[in-house]
């Protein structure tokens, strides 16, 4: 099967809310991503429309990435966020360096293991060089396992730093690639 990896365009936002709603269906979604299924179907047709031409072809700031099937059906994605020296990042961190942030990495189940995700991997590291940004960092929940070796494997490697998570004593785990 093929697929077309590209990036989403303005005026897809109904596509890039199905699959959204899609990931945090997924069993894991409390691992991977800071909002429920509930709080993101309740946000408005505008909140959608805003968002997704704010990563779509030709914003400087973010980037949403797609894998899309032979059918239309959108079967994978990630984004890359811009944060910029001088400014704070979600956790309240400062930024030091121009780097890409890698958030919302979702393959559907059925598509898992098809080498999806790398692909996306490449796709997002390609957009964020040419952004000039000097590395791309994600943030990964210490119990998600499958992440953190998948990570490892495209070359992310833990770079020490821990965000706690809520009042739990849950942490996340901040993985880091280098821009050579």
């Amino acid at each position: 099967m093929s697929y077309v990896i590209r990036s989403v365009r303005a005026g897809e936002w109904a596509a890039a809310k199905e699959l959204r709603l899609a990931a945090l269906r997924d069993p894991v979604a409390h691992l991977a991503f800071l909002e429920t299924y509930e709080e993101a179907a309740a946000r408005p047709d505008s909140f959608w429309r805003e968002r997704t031409a704010g990563g779509a072809v030709g914003a400087d700031k973010a980037q949403q990435i797609i894998a899309e099937g032979p059918d239309g059906r959108w079967v994978a994605t990630l984004t890359v966020l811009v944060e910029e020296p001088g400014t704070r990042d979600w956790a309240g961190f400062p930024v030091e360096r121009k780097q890409g942030h890698v958030v919302g990495v979702f393959v559907r189940p059925e598509e898992r293991g098809s080498g999806l995700t790398e692909v996306l991997f490449d796709a997002a590291l390609e957009w964020s060089w040419g952004q000039g940004l000097e590395r791309v960092r994600l943030i990964v929940h210490e119990e998600n396992g499958r992440a953190q070796r998948f990570y490892r494997r495209v070359g992310f490697l833990p770079s020490g730093v821990v965000v706690p998570l809520g009042d739990a004593g849950e942490r996340e785990l901040e993985f880091v690639l280098e821009r050579e």
